[in-house]
């Protein structure tokens, strides 16, 4: 265990979350106890409420601020006031909180969708401001990268101790798989289980298959997030990924022999394809905080079918 976690309390927002119960883990392996966390529950604490923020930050420490409201395109094209208001308001009013009540540490977990719509690959974190994020997802993007401006200017008036992250797709065990709302990644894969299961012989799929990603496990997304919070000081935001680049096409080729699906893929090119490529620059993260993503691709996908194979029965 690290001397800096010893007799800290901490806040982690969004811990009972996808990738908040994942950092709640490493946080105990980096040897947390149990006695040192505090994780609010939407349902009790709408951190859209100042007061409530308030009361949320009172005799901690430090902040790790994951909660969300997050979703795929369909949903980000549905609810995008919804998207931008909610995660607006949590951050803003939870670091202003924060700041009043003296927090040494204030980690906020933004997002690749602040990267504008046409950003040279791979995307370096001097790219954030060189142009308007992708249109499916912006609301959800400037929002978020709100919270970096305002914790970069209360660290200059301040002396606030923000830092900020930028993790690239997430996929892994627990992981959304409701296909209104999901990611990518759980989205085709239940779709090609559940038509293993059906005995179908042809899934559809969104867009042409052009657009490229690059995604991050998330337990490795969980031991960036500890390692930055322990070790990282700078105000630049830093990129959290694998360094990867796969098209849409391959994921779902990829995804379809990994659970035995082998019909047809049809794509509905009518649908969105989101933001043309992402593939990120790590070298900070490693540089910084020694931070680098060690699950290859396909395991991370096999442990992700198996679990959601578990889970659904």
């Amino acid at each position: 265990m690290s001397d800096f976690w010893q007799n800290k309390q901490i806040l982690v927002t969004g811990g009972s979350g996808f990738l908040g119960s994942h950092v709640i883990q490493a946080l105990k392996r980096h040897g947390v106890e149990e006695s040192q966390l505090r994780i609010p529950r939407r349902a009790s604490t709408d951190l859209r409420i100042l007061e409530n923020c308030q009361r949320a930050v009172e005799g901690q420490d430090l902040v790790i601020h994951m909660a969300a409201t997050v979703g795929g395109i369909g949903i980000n094209r549905e609810k995008p006031g919804e998207f931008f208001y909610d995660n607006l308001m949590m951050g803003v009013q939870l670091i202003e909180a924060a700041r009043q009540a003296g927090i040494k540490k204030f980690v906020t977990i933004g997002t690749i969708c602040a990267y504008p719509k046409f950003t040279p690959i791979p995307f370096h974190e001097e790219d954030l401001w060189n142009g308007y994020p992708e249109e499916t997802n912006a609301p959800y993007g400037i929002a978020k990268k709100v919270l970096l401006v305002q914790g970069q200017s209360y660290r200059q008036q301040y002396s606030f101790q923000s830092i900020y992250l930028l993790p690239v797709n997430l996929y892994g065990p627990g992981d959304n798989f409701d296909p209104r709302s999901s990611h990518v990644i759980p989205a085709l894969i239940k779709k090609c289980v559940d038509a293993v299961e059906a005995k179908a012989s042809v899934i559809e799929v969104w867009g042409d298959g052009s657009p490229t990603r690059e995604f991050l496990y998330v337990d490795d997304a969980a031991e960036g997030i500890v390692l930055a919070a322990e070790r990282y000081e700078g105000d630049e935001p830093v990129n959290l990924g694998s360094g990867m680049e796969i098209s849409i096409r391959d994921l779902v080729e990829t995804i379809a022999r990994l659970t035995g699906f082998a019909g047809d893929l049809v794509w509905d090119t009518s649908k969105p394809n989101g933001q043309p490529r992402r593939q990120l620059d790590v070298s900070r993260a490693e540089s910084s905080f020694g931070f680098r993503a060690h699950t290859s691709f396909e395991e991370g996908l096999r442990r992700t079918i198996e679990w959601y194979r578990t889970q659904r029965h």
